[in-house]
Order: structure tokens, then C-alpha cells, then sequence
């Protein structure tokens, strides 16, 4: 090493290790402040490093497989508490001075992790600036802990969430079929539940729990294949096995018209105001204006085999269908041919679910041979994020308040899942069910669901909260924020 540079490198050392106290007695401080003159080489300082923080900083980001595996299960009592064990661990052993404890599971998990300060096992400057250590031992303290770690301790942290795993009630479904391309269960604005059992659709009331026969298709021989009702609550659309779709007034409970159209059953329904979708086996969609005479239609030709999801978003400008061809498509108000095409899911696509809270979010599923769920920004027309379920998807709706989702399915686990969204963790898994969840629905006031299986039972489970989620992004650079 050259011997110049050995000189300068031992006094800028002396100089950061000498307490500032001495050097304002000293000859010191009448002299002009030590200028840090870089050489032709990056050698690293040792000096004040402490190798086993650094080291342990600079690894600390790297997660295997298995450890994010292990950080869903984190959620629970037992897991926050292992994270606080181990941040009292690094204050003692390490000298880290951490002074609260972050939920890993909060939505902007990954911002913090993207933002967060990077840390070198190296360093090529030396600070000449002495940092305060306050992290000693006070000599009248009783408590073997440091400063941080009494603050660690004394930091407030968020109450555990709790969601019952068991149903606070169960209904009885008799002939309630175990076909995944149906849609049998609805739940209306008026909290009125409807329910397709056989040839038969039933209404039950949340508030009274009456239960009434609305209609019976087996005088005509045919049986229900979907319900769905219209944003009012007051109509109710009954799609058919022979490819009707019926019109009814719940209230008073008489057929207002029935449309023709298809050649095959109609498995999906959706209301865009005073417009009705209908997706059939016939591969057709029909987009029918319910106050017009019947033959004034928009015939939506895309998909290949059966259509067998359908749901408007919130703005009522999109239409997303799903089909059997294991195709997501998306279309407009105005255009007779999809706008969009999503071709990643290698089964049929029945779950799809419009985001309330991100403008443009859209979510789906994937049957058997896919499992996965998969999230796309339908502005930009780019897929964002998916993850591997373990089972069939056959549902997925959002929460109204929070932004999480709850999914439902079929083999091999039949579990209903909840999902905190971006950062895709499970806030709980919920069993019960016997054969595959095929239907959904979720109540008016957002905080319950009710599912029902081939099992021939209708369960209702609260699983959402009320809280309205605060960390929405209002930024006009987001892209799901709209410019009015």
C-alpha cells in the first residue's frame, strides 16, 4: 500500500475516533477541517464496522420460497408475536434499535420494502459525524433491556382481527345443483335472498327469515339455471335450461315478460341498469334493454364454448365475460367485438369480480387444470399480479369497504378463502362445506356472505368489517384514479 495514502487513511481514523470534547481542547479545533482525498482504488474502511449488523442488514431482504410461505401464516397472534421476539432479539444481540414493530401484512407492504434503506456489507467513506449511541443501559434501571427495547415493548400494536370460522347460520338447499356453470344465489339491495333450486326459484328474507316460492318452471319442464337481481332490488331475472330468461317482480311476485333468444341454457346473468346480459351454452351474450319491445338486441359473439360469468363494472361502461374456452374478454357499451382478450388461464374462467375501490381493477379465476387468480389493469390493458390457490376457483367477490376479496372453491379443497389485496395474503380460510362452494353472494351492507355448495346447504359467514379502508391512493397519477 502506498505509504502516503496509509498516512491519510490513519488520520481520518484518529480524527473519527477522537470524542468531539477533546478535539475542541486540543490544537484541533483551530485547524481547518480534514478534507477526504479518494485514491485510484475503492478500498473498502474497516474501521468502525460492525460486521455482524452489516451482514446481517444486507441479507435481511432476501426471502427464500419458504419463508414467504411462511409469512402468510404471520397474521395470527402467534406470528406477531414471533416478530416482536425477533426484533427484541436484534436490539439486544445486535444493537438495532428498532423502537416498533410493522405489520409485514399491511397493503403497503411493498412499498416500504422498495423504500426502505439499503444496507452495505461495505463502506468507502468514513462519516467524521458521531452519532449519539442512546441505546445503553441506564444504571438505576432494574431491566436487563436497552432503551429501544423497553420502547419495542411499549409500542402500540393493532389489535388481531378476528373472523369466525364457523357459520352463524346454515339453511338447508334441497336440489341445489352441483354445476359449476351456474349461477343459482343472489342477494338483493332489499335483503332479499334468492336461490334456484330445481324448477323452483325461493326468496328468503334476511330480516323476517320468511321464505317464499316465487316461481315454478316445471309446469313448462324446464328448470332454473341462474338467477341475479337488478341493482334496485325490486326484479329479479330467471335464466332457463330451454334458454328463457324471465322477468319478475318480487314485491308482487308476477312475471312481467320472458325472453327469447338463446338456443341452449343461460348459465350467466348481469344488470347494467335497465339492461340485461344474458350468457348462454349457445356461446352468445345478449345485451337486452328490459323496457323495449323484445326483438331489439346486441348479440355479443367472442367466445368459443360456453359463457359462463358475466359482470359489469362499477362505472357501468365494461363488461367482462368468462368462458369455457378459457377466455376473459372485456367489452364496451357501443362495440360488438371484445376490446379486450385475456388468454393466461388454462381453464374456464366463471369467477370474475370488478374492483369498487381501484377504477379499471379486474379480477378472475381459473377452473380445475388453473387454480390460479389473476388480477388485470383493464385501462392499460397489462396483467399485474396472479397467485396459485391450490383448488378450482368458482367465486370471487370484493369487499365494499376494505380492499380485500373473498374466493370460494371447489376441488380439491372446497375452502372459501379472504385475501388482502395488493399484497395477496390470506386473512383466513374457511371450511365447512363438503362438495365444491359453487355460489356466492355477498350482503347489502358488505359485511357477510353466503355460500352455497352441492352439499345442499346455504352457509352465511361474516367476514368483512365495516372500517373503511383509509390507505385508497388519491393521487392523480394513479391510473386507476378517474379524471372527471
Amino acid at each position: 500500500m502506498d505509504q502516503d495514502y496509509e498516512r491519510r487513511l490513519l488520520r481520518q481514523i484518529n480524527h473519527q475516533n477522537v470524542p468531539e470534547g477533546h478535539l475542541s481542547k486540543s490544537g484541533y479545533a483551530s485547524c481547518s477541517p480534514v478534507t477526504v482525498k479518494s485514491g485510484d482504488r475503492f478500498i473498502p474502511t474497516r474501521a468502525g464496522s460492525n460486521w455482524s449488523i452489516n451482514f446481517h442488514y444486507a441479507n435481511e431482504n432476501c426471502w427464500s420460497p419458504n419463508q414467504n410461505q411462511r409469512s402468510k401464516d404471520a397474521g395470527t397472534d402467534t406470528g406477531k408475536d414471533a416478530v416482536a421476539y425477533a426484533a427484541l432479539l436484534r436490539n439486544e444481540l445486535l444493537g438495532a434499535g428498532i423502537e416498533t414493530v410493522h405489520d409485514p401484512h399491511t397493503d403497503d407492504r411493498r412499498h416500504t420494502i422498495l423504500t426502505q434503506d439499503t444496507h452495505s456489507l461495505f463502506r468507502y467513506t468514513i462519516h467524521t459525524k458521531r452519532v449519539p449511541f442512546d441505546n445503553e443501559i441506564s444504571p438505576y434501571s432494574l431491566s436487563p433491556l436497552s432503551n429501544k427495547s423497553h420502547k419495542l415493548l411499549r409500542s402500540p400494536r393493532k389489535p388481531a382481527r378476528k373472523i369466525s370460522k364457523i357459520p352463524f347460520k346454515v339453511l338447508d338447499a334441497p336440489e341445489l345443483q352441483d354445476d359449476f356453470y351456474l349461477n343459482l344465489v343472489d342477494w338483493s339491495a332489499g335483503n332479499l335472498l334468492s336461490v334456484g333450486l330445481g324448477a323452483c326459484v325461493y326468496l328468503w328474507s334476511a330480516c323476517t327469515s320468511q321464505v317464499t316460492r316465487l316461481c315454478d318452471l316445471s309446469v313448462d319442464g324446464d328448470s332454473v339455471t341462474s338467477v341475479c337481481w337488478n341493482e334496485r332490488g325490486g326484479l329479479v331475472a330467471v335464466g332457463t335450461h330451454k334458454g328463457f330468461v324471465q322477468i319478475w317482480d318480487a314485491a308482487g311476485g308476477r312475471k312481467l315478460t320472458s325472453l327469447e333468444g338463446h338456443s341452449a341454457r343461460v348459465g350467466a346473468l348481469a344488470w347494467n341498469g335497465e339492461q340485461l346480459s344474458s350468457g348462454s351454452r349457445d356461446r352468445v351474450i345478449l345485451q337486452r334493454d328490459v323496457r323495449t319491445p323484445p326483438p331489439v338486441e346486441r348479440r355479443l359473439q367472442g367466445h368459443r364454448q360456453e359463457v359462463c360469468g358475466l359482470k359489469w363494472s362499477p362505472d357501468h361502461q365494461h363488461l367482462a365475460s368468462g368462458g369455457n374456452d378459457n377466455k376473459l374478454l372485456v367489452w364496451n357499451s357501443s362495440s360488438l367485438l371484445p376490446i379486450q382478450q385475456y388468454s393466461d388461464h388454462l381453464a374456464a374462467v366463471k369467477a370474475i369480480a370488478w374492483s369498487p375501490h381501484q377504477h379499471g381493477l379486474l379480477a378472475s379465476g381459473g377452473g380445475t387444470a388453473d387454480r390460479c387468480l389473476r388480477f388485470w389493469n383493464t385501462l392499460t390493458g397489462q396483467a399485474l399480479q396472479s397467485t396459485d390457490t391450490g383448488s378450482q376457483v368458482c367465486n370471487l367477490a370484493w369487499s365494499k369497504h376494505a380492499n380485500e376479496l373473498v374466493s370460494t372453491h371447489g376441488y380439491s379443497q372446497n375452502q372459501i378463502l379472504v385475501w388482502k389485496y395488493p399484497s395477496l395474503t390470506q386473512v383466513t380460510k374457511l371450511t365447512g362445506h363438503s362438495y365444491r362452494v359453487l355460489y356466492l353472494a355477498v350482503s347489502p351492507d358488505g359485511e357477510a356472505i353466503v355460500t352455497g355448495a352441492g352439499d345442499e346447504t346455504l352457509r352465511f359467514w361474516n367476514v368483512f368489517s365495516k372500517t373503511r379502508c383509509t390507505k385508497e391512493s388519491k393521487s392523480v397519477l394513479n391510473l386507476f384514479t378517474r379524471i372527471r
